[in-house]
């Protein structure tokens, strides 16, 4: 399974960006996805941005990878699942009419 980590473009280059999560910073190539402005989130993959994200996708997906952590360390998750908590498991769109 590969997990892709949203970071934020804090300088960017034509080719590398400098990105930022939680404090620290990576160099990451932007070959897939182009130059990108600074304050662009992408979602990065073994040093590589890989697709573009809105704030709203990048803060989903960050929550989902926080609340795994937590999960692990045995702490309350809830919080970071808000959208899932009281409500029944759904298909996604491509699966419901098979």
């Amino acid at each position: 399974m590969c997990i892709g980590i949203p970071m934020q473009v804090v300088i960017s280059g034509p080719f590398e960006a400098i990105c930022e999560r939680h404090g620290q910073s990576h160099t990451l190539s932007m070959m897939l996805v182009g130059e990108q402005p600074v304050g662009t989130w992408v979602l990065t993959h073994l040093g590589s941005a890989i697709r573009v994200l809105d704030e709203a996708e990048a803060r989903t997906i960050d929550d989902a990878l926080t609340g795994l952590s937590e999960a692990v360390e045995g702490r309350n998750f809830d919080a970071l699942f808000a959208d899932l908590i009281n409500r029944e498991p759904e298909l996604p769109a491509h699966l419901r009419d098979m």
